[in-house]
């Protein structure tokens, strides 16, 4: 950059620091005001004069986005015939930079959302490349309100245009823990033949981050014996100052072998041309974004950063064209050139096919039942009992050993009662009451408690921590998981230490199965799976065990997931949950009933391929409400606009301005809005100036704002892990959820990086894909209703939108509906303190 380009980026900074924040803080509200239903008619009689104004003749979808739609020409195609080309040079070619397009156009199309014509769909449907898919006409009034955006700023659907709307497979989705994540993430590194391209919002030094360290020494050594390099592309988001000058700062080999880091050096990963990237647009364009292209034939979108927590979290596996929109993003958001170039850049995945389908054991991981081969749960849509997609039976949540009469063989698929049969005999060998201890010994829950760091701190002094905490709040938005500072954890049996339990090595029970037995699963074994005395050996960090495709590693997680002797079903999930945060805690929850057992892989059988897009935003630094009118946030509110029964809202956080009064207005037209949130998440964080305020803060507004009638077509629940009666606040960081998806009438998803928070609306980068398919949506309700106990335990009361027991007393250790008139200095103060790590976690 140039000394005035320099002195540009200074004094735009401190203009937003010290002119445009201050502003905004005094201006901008947590929440509109809302007008209760019976309020309404007297505001609209004052109201009724005023005329809407009549539409304009032609497609809201202006020409000139039509026409780029339809290009031939892509950022991904220029670096074909050009690989030295930075992505950057090749968008300002293709797009002119970041100029806004046809105001006049934005404001019609927003005037006019609900007057989609029949022509504006099939315009819709031509800005699109679906291949031998036909989308439905819900998805097209989405993805036309999507488009309709890219007049306001071409720049920010992160996508070129014409790769927008596509088509593509879904093998595998996930709903579990980091660790599961970070296994499937390994292991399609190892299996890489050329590249990966690695992003995540933040990256620290941890359990998470060896699953990926460990398979780039695994990759490098396989590549070396084929006589191969590859090329590895990781960018993340650690605040430095250095992004000021440079948003897109090359991060020098001294600086990620660091503590926090800890990548490999280079002559450990001999065969890897490693090249790392921190982007952040100040002052709040977080790089928010978590995914991974591999090869240019594969693609995974999630929600986690590579960190450690206690988060359940969803990840997608991706293939089919959808993987050349996916990777064409992740050229635009690296944005400088690259050294050396991507190897696939001439390679498209819509000629590489669909290798996970191509392997004939994908379908053989299904028995004639439709459940995962040596298991009872039923994850094949097509075998599942036919059922109402959302219904739930509310359980007392004080009663951890209540169980339903009702047997298994005449059990609520819905609801998943527990069974006499299931309480009384657990899988193994119940009668060795010692066996228990094994693992999964277990302490009471209280107060005091503190869990696990997941960062390796060790080796850090406090200063270091407070720095790290520090750029971690900046870059996550997340004040909730970060390190503390105080004494290590309290209770914790002998065999749950760290030191016991590896890095997260595995716990004692499955320390004596582990051997030197080959890496790769026979087939025989994922047909037949052996019974709990031979188990799969787990992958771990301490002992990777690396399979070749993806019906091995489905089998290898539901074995690790299964009980061991002497354990129940439950009691098993909560090892599983407890992994390298929590080990001891405990779970309270009933045994579930067999055809209820937690499956953290969910595998999509063989299916052609279905309409995806690509509904995205790009970062926007001023710290204000500006940034609004973009793809993901048009989607999410036609979502609540066209949607003709239901929608599925699950997030840690759910207080966007502009969302709120949609949901209302959906329950009160008699749409069923199901919203799925984690108890105080960030609660410190979204009490500061610009935010929307605590989830409990809005549920309670939403509740009391609602008509009767409208009250009872909003379900809100606190989420409550698999293993638990009650939801547990987010600063005890024992059970939280961190998923981001939307679910549309049963068939459309909404898949990726964003929340529904003012961070993630107004200013993080974030990418999303909108899928319309009812086979796969249909396997995300069933697994997200399987592996939570969220309906079980966690509605709202629907007078007044708080949870409270079955004895009537609301949730330990939360701010409640009211934090107060300074809420904001809690607020700053909280914030601080989990900078210095000494908060109350």
């Amino acid at each position: 950059m140039t000394f005035y380009q320099n002195l540009e980026a200074i004094v735009t900074l401190f203009i937003q620091l010290f002119v445009i924040f201050p502003y905004s803080a005094l201006t901008i509200q947590r929440q509109r005001e809302l007008i209760p239903k019976d309020k309404q008619s007297i505001e609209h009689t004052a109201h009724s004069e005023e005329k809407e104004p009549e539409r304009k003749p032609g497609a809201m979808i202006s020409d000139k986005v039509y026409k780029l739609c339809t290009s031939q020409e892509t950022v991904s195609s220029l670096l074909a015939k050009d690989p030295t080309m930075a992505p950057g040079d090749a968008w300002k070619q293709l797009y002119g930079g970041h100029a806004a397009g046809e105001k006049e156009s934005k404001n019609e199309a927003r005037r006019h959302r609900d007057t989609i014509t029949p022509e504006d769909l099939q315009r819709a449907l031509e800005c699109g490349k679906w291949g031998s898919s036909q989308p439905s006409e819900l998805f097209l009034k989405m993805y036309h309100d999507a488009l309709c955006t890219l007049d306001n700023s071409v720049s920010n659907c992160m996508v070129s245009p014409p790769l927008m709307g596509s088509s593509g497979v879904m093998p595998l989705s996930v709903i579990s823990v980091v660790p599961d994540i970070m296994r499937h993430m390994s292991n399609l590194i190892v299996r890489a033949e050329k590249e990966v391209i690695l992003a995540t919002n933040y990256w620290q030094n941890s359990v998470a981050s060896k699953y990926i360290t460990n398979a780039m020494r695994e990759l490098s050594k396989r590549a070396g014996e084929r006589g191969e390099r590859i090329v590895f592309k990781l960018q993340y988001d650690r605040g430095s100052a250095k992004q000021l000058l440079d948003n897109h700062y090359f991060v020098p080999e001294k600086e990620y072998l660091g503590k926090a880091v800890a990548l490999p050096a280079a002559e450990d990963i001999p065969n890897i041309d490693l090249q790392v990237m921190n982007y952040h647009r100040p002052m709040l364009g977080t790089f928010h974004c978590k995914y991974m292209v591999v090869d240019r034939k594969f693609a995974v979108l999630q929600s986690n950063n590579i960190q450690d927590n206690d988060n359940m979290e969803m990840m997608t596996h991706l293939e089919g064209p959808i993987v050349d929109s996916l990777y064409d993003m992740a050229l635009i958001s690296w944005h400088k050139k690259f050294e050396p170039p991507l190897p696939s850049h001439n390679s498209p995945a819509v000629q590489g096919g669909l290798r996970s389908f191509e392997n004939k054991g994908h379908n053989e991981i299904f028995d004639q039942n439709g459940a995962i081969r040596g298991h009872s749960a039923v994850v094949h849509p097509e075998r599942m009992q036919a059922q109402s997609a959302y219904s739930y039976e509310p359980r007392a949540s004080n009663q951890p050993g209540y169980m339903h009469p009702e047997s298994t063989a005449n059990g609520n698929v819905a609801t998943g009662p527990s069974t006499t049969e299931s309480i009384t005999h657990p899988v193994g060998n119940s009668d060795n009451v010692e066996d228990l201890s094994n693992g999964v010994r277990q302490v009471q829950l209280n107060g005091d408690q503190n869990t696990h760091p997941g960062f390796e701190v060790q080796d850090l002094k406090t200063t270091e921590i407070m720095a790290e905490n520090a750029r971690a709040i900046a870059t996550t938005g997340d004040a909730e998981h970060v390190v503390h500072t105080k004494d290590g954890p309290k209770n914790v049996p002998e065999n749950g230490t760290l030191a016991q339990h590896g890095v997260n090595g595995p716990d004692m029970e499955t320390q004596e199965f582990l051997s030197n037995g080959t890496q790769v699963i026979p087939q025989s074994q994922i047909e037949h799976p052996s019974p709990s005395g031979n188990l799969l050996l787990e992958h771990t960090t301490d002992d990777p065990h690396y399979d070749e495709d993806i019906a091995g590693e489905v089998a290898r997680v539901q074995t690790a997931v299964s009980p061991k002797n002497g354990e129940t079903r439950v009691e098993a999930v909560t090892r599983h949950l407890n992994h390298t945060k929590n080990p001891g805690f405990k779970g309270n929850a009933p045994d579930c009933a067999p055809q209820e057992e937690m499956t953290p892989y969910i595998p999509h059988p063989i299916h052609e391929p279905f309409p995806i897009a690509m509904v995205c935003r790009e970062p926007y630094g001023s710290p204000n409400h500006s940034s609004v009118y973009n793809p993901q946030n048009e989607v999410w509110l036609s979502a609540l606009r066209n949607a003709t029964k239901n929608v599925f809202i699950q997030s840690p956080t759910l207080n966007a301005e502009p969302l709120v009064p949609e949901i209302i207005n959906a329950c009160e037209r008699g749409i069923d809005v199901y919203c799925y949130i984690c108890l105080g998440y960030n609660d410190t964080g979204e009490l500061l100036p610009m935010q929307g305020g605590t989830n409990e803060m809005i549920a309670h507004k939403m509740y009391t704002t609602l008509s009767d009638a409208g009250k009872q077509h909003l379900h809100y629940f606190f989420y409550v892990g698999k293993d638990q009666t009650t939801p547990l606040v987010a600063k005890k960081k024992l059970r939280d959820c961190h998923i981001k998806v939307m679910i549309v009438d049963e068939h459309i998803g909404i898949q990726g990086n964003g929340n529904q928070d003012t961070q993630s609306w107004f200013h993080s980068q974030e990418i999303n894909v909108m899928i319309d398919s009812a086979m796969v949506c249909k396997g995300w309700i069933d697994g997200l209703r399987r592996n939570q106990n969220t309906h079980l335990y966690g509605e709202v009361g629907k007078s007044d939108g708080i949870w409270r027991d079955d004895r009537g007393e609301e949730a330990k250790d939360v701010i409640g509906v009211d934090p107060g008139r300074f809420s904001w200095a809690k607020g700053f103060l909280g914030a601080i303190n989990r900078v210095r790590g000494t908060g109350d976690f």
